[in-house]
């Protein structure tokens, strides 16, 4: 059966993250190593890294994955925020290896309205930059992660990934991707039967790789498909809906995955709720 886990909060220390992951009947589990509204990050004390590491031994959690935060954009045709934006990525990649981290998800940005071709440049660009300043031996994979497709946005489209990835053949073991559901749902990719969720996949396969495809982001979508509303929603009452996650729950190419859900906290369900209905859902119970 996949591993499923949640993003948890690293209030109060990072490795405060792992025990709540623990409370809450993780497998796996997603953190912001900082805030995510900043662009300076404290230091991370060597003895929460110890202990965050310890932690994870004992409880048996893996994979942990950390999430770049919300400022930096890659795309930028901003000089100063592109330059904040590559300085914020390496130093992320750096706080993963002291974590023992392996997978950093990352948003592609905003072109900003320079056009689709100048945001790909620049994110190949930036990565390289990135890929040249750290460590060639860091074991942390960096994952692209798709989105929603609003405006300007870059990496809706596996057109949009695959040039990045292609861009960049030296560091194929670098960089890897990130699927959250509910953005592909609201970039127009159907997932909602078995028959939809084959028929994406081969597209993914035939333009990416399906080699390439190293977490999921499970969460259901608020929005039609193809509306480009990235509004997430609890597993099973979005526009996915269960037999959506059924299938792809217990898809075989999808089950070494770890699935990381990122779903609402509200009067309907909590995130252990949520947890709960995608176990379910992955046993093949109805």
């Amino acid at each position: 059966m996949v591993r499923l886990g949640m993003h948890v909060s690293v209030a109060g220390g990072v490795d405060r993250a792992v025990s709540r992951a623990r409370e809450k009947g993780c497998d796996a589990f997603q953190i912001f190593s900082s805030n995510p509204r900043k662009w300076i990050s404290n230091p991370i004390p060597s003895e929460s890294a110890e202990r965050f590491l310890a932690l994870q031994r004992q409880f048996g959690l893996s994979p942990a994955v950390d999430h770049m935060p919300y400022l930096p954009n890659l795309a930028s045709a901003k000089d100063e925020v592109y330059a904040k934006s590559l300085q914020a990525l390496a130093r992320e990649l750096e706080r993963c290896q002291v974590l023992g981290i392996p997978y950093l998800v990352t948003h592609l940005g905003s072109h900003l309205g320079g056009g689709r071709e100048s945001g790909l440049a620049r994110i190949a660009a930036a990565l390289q930059t990135v890929f040249s300043l750290c460590d060639s031996d860091t074991d942390t994979v960096l994952l692209l992660e798709n989105s929603a497709g609003a405006k300007n946005s870059m990496g809706s489209t596996f057109s949009d990934i695959a040039a990045v990835l292609q861009s960049l053949p030296e560091e194929r073991g670098r960089l890897g991707v990130c699927l959250d559901t509910c953005h592909l749902h609201a970039a127009g990719y159907d997932l909602r039967t078995s028959r939809a969720l084959q028929a994406t996949l081969d597209q993914f396969h035939d333009c990416i790789g399906l080699e390439r495809l190293m977490l999921i982001h499970l969460n259901d979508c608020k929005g039609a498909i193809g509306s480009h509303l990235d509004r997430h929603e609890h597993i099973g009452l979005g526009q996915i809906g269960e037999e959506g996650f059924r299938a792809i729950l217990c898809h075989p190419a999808l089950a070494d995955l770890a699935m990381i859900l990122e779903t609402p906290v509200d009067a309907r369900r909590d995130d252990r709720g949520n947890l709960e209905v995608a176990r379910r859902l992955a046993s093949g119970i109805k």
